[in-house]
């Protein structure tokens, strides 16, 4: 291939180093802005990265629970998933939110659209908080098997992530995110006061 530029750095070659069904590898030899050659490896996920933050009437939230194979570590975190680029984002969510929990929202608003870590990924995630809230009964695949649940206020999930409880990137962005929204007036005023409440319990 011809050399092309990408902003200041200079692309001399490219290949696909891997792929499966869910994301692939690609590897550039390059030369960096200051001239230097050096290699350059990107991440690319075929699909969005999809959250929701699920707010019940009492100022709680459903968090869920799973063993991450990446860091053989056990996780608590928001409902998440992931859905094709080509498809409403929001089509994804309901569908993550009922999977993971058995919830589903009558109320949807987006609060997070971001790049995930752009320095060695395109992956790109979209966030929404979803409210008057009807339980179900989870449909959750054969990887989500050991998922649990669990009921929190909004506010002691910030905490939790404060203190390290909660480690997971994309939960720490949706919780403080809906934060935000809550003191800075883009939430209606019942969900921003659930979403403030600063003593709501905790169950199962």
């Amino acid at each position: 291939m011809s050399e092309r530029r990408r902003g200041p750095w200079t692309i001399v070659s490219e290949r696909l180093a891997y792929e499966n069904p869910w994301v692939r590898l690609r590897h550039y030899e390059v030369r960096q802005p200051d001239g230097q050659a050096s290699v350059y490896g990107v991440f690319e996920p075929h699909n969005l990265a999809i959250g929701i933050v699920p707010v019940f009437a009492d100022g709680t939230i459903m968090l869920v629970g799973q063993h991450r194979f990446a860091l053989d570590a056990w996780s608590w975190e928001l409902p998440e998933g992931g859905g094709p680029r080509d498809v409403d984002p929001l089509l994804t969510a309901r569908r993550e939110l009922k999977e993971e929990t058995g919830l589903t929202a009558r109320r949807w608003a987006q609060i997070a659209d971001y790049d995930v870590s752009n320095s060695v990924t395109t992956e790109r995630a979209i966030g929404f908080i979803a409210w008057e809230l009807e339980q179900g009964e989870p449909e959750r695949e054969g990887s989500e098997a050991d998922m649990q649940m669990r009921r929190v206020g909004l506010q002691q999930a910030l905490a939790m992530a404060m203190s390290g409880e909660i480690r997971d990137g994309f939960t720490l962005t949706l919780l403080a995110a809906a934060d935000h929204a809550a003191r800075h007036g883009r939430l209606e005023p019942e969900l921003a006061a659930a979403v403030l409440k600063p003593s709501a319990g905790e169950g199962v």
